[in-house]
C-alpha cells in the first residue's frame, strides 16, 4: 500500500487526501482539490461526455461526475472516492 507521506505531494493536497479518507466523509471539499489531488499522487484526469470525470490511477480507472452548479464534492462521491483509493493501496 501507499501512503501519501510516500508520494510527491503538497501540504494542501495531502490535507485534500486527509479529509478524503476520513470516515464519515468529510464535507466542503472542493472538486478542484480531487482532481488536483489524484494528478498529484501520479494519476490522469480525462474529462468524459457532460459533467464525466474519469480518473486514472495505479492501472485503476474510476468514473465520476464532476459537481455543479456547486464545486463542492457530495459525500456519496466522497465515499465513491474513498472506496476506490483504499482498493488502488492508497491509505493514510
Amino acid at each position: 500500500m501507499t501512503s501519501f507521506s510516500e508520494s510527491i505531494v503538497r501540504k494542501k493536497q495531502a490535507e485534500t487526501l486527509k479529509k478524503v479518507l476520513r470516515k464519515p466523509p468529510s464535507s466542503n471539499i472542493k472538486w478542484a482539490d480531487i482532481e488536483s489531488l489524484i494528478v498529484a499522487l501520479g494519476g490522469e484526469v480525462k474529462e468524459e461526455n457532460g459533467s464525466r470525470v474519469r480518473f486514472l490511477l495505479k492501472g485503476s480507472i474510476a468514473r465520476f461526475h464532476r459537481p455543479h452548479p456547486s464545486p463542492d464534492t457530495d459525500k456519496g462521491a466522497l465515499v465513491s472516492l474513498r472506496e476506490w483509493l483504499e482498493s488502488i493501496g492508497i491509505k493514510q
